[in-house]
């Protein structure tokens, strides 16, 4: 009689700990697509602001034409980039990191055009851009952290045992980190004039 309760707490104990695994996989997976929501509300807030500062931009520097184009292809391709939270893939992952560095690129040259003309650098509005699109690149940077901190966790459960053993019974899959493709995305804008 002792002998079949030791294994019923055995049994209880297991499915009991499966249980608890289970919810923590899908704790981590609700964290990750949350922190993945963070980015995107952030990139949609700094595609809305890039016409605004290519506009304040325009009227300075009329002859910049191909910088303006760049941009606004670039802005075009990113937000063309769509990721369903509910399946985050890695070919999603990489064409969002490539579209984001082609942007980031372009959006430091708009920069850099504007760097070259003092009636922008001291019109209002173009300051008050430039410091909302810092403050959202910003709030990117800190999203992407939030988010790769969430794909970190998932993946360690994904891979450390015994919990391996419950993402493989319900094919719970490692993520991929956001991060920046390209070294010279690494690379602090050159601004020459």
């Amino acid at each position: 009689m002792n002998l079949t309760y030791i294994i019923l707490a055995v049994l209880a104990g297991g499915v009991l700990w499966a249980i608890v695994a289970y919810n923590s996989f899908i704790k981590l997976i609700n964290r990750t697509k949350e922190a993945w929501s963070d980015i995107d509300v952030q990139l949609k807030r700094r595609y809305d602001l890039i016409p605004n500062l290519m506009e304040t931009v325009k009227g300075y520097a009329k002859h910049e034409s191909s910088v303006f184009t760049e941009v606004t292809e670039a802005r075009a391709k990113a937000t063309q980039v769509h990721i369903d939270p509910s399946n985050i893939t890695p070919a999603q992952i990489a064409a969002m990191s490539g579209a984001e560095s082609a942007l980031s690129q372009s959006l430091g040259k708009l920069l850099a055009v504007a760097e070259a003309y003092p009636d922008v650098k001291a019109n209002q509005n173009f300051l008050s851009l430039q410091a909302e699109l810092s403050d959202t690149e910003n709030k990117i940077q800190a999203a992407r952290r939030f988010y790769n901190g969430n794909v970190r966790d998932l993946n360690i459960a994904v891979e450390s045992f015994p919990s391996n053993l419950i993402a493989k019974m319900f094919n719970f899959m490692k993520q991929e980190f956001f991060e920046v493709e390209e070294d010279t995305q690494r690379e602090p804008v050159k601004v020459s004039f």
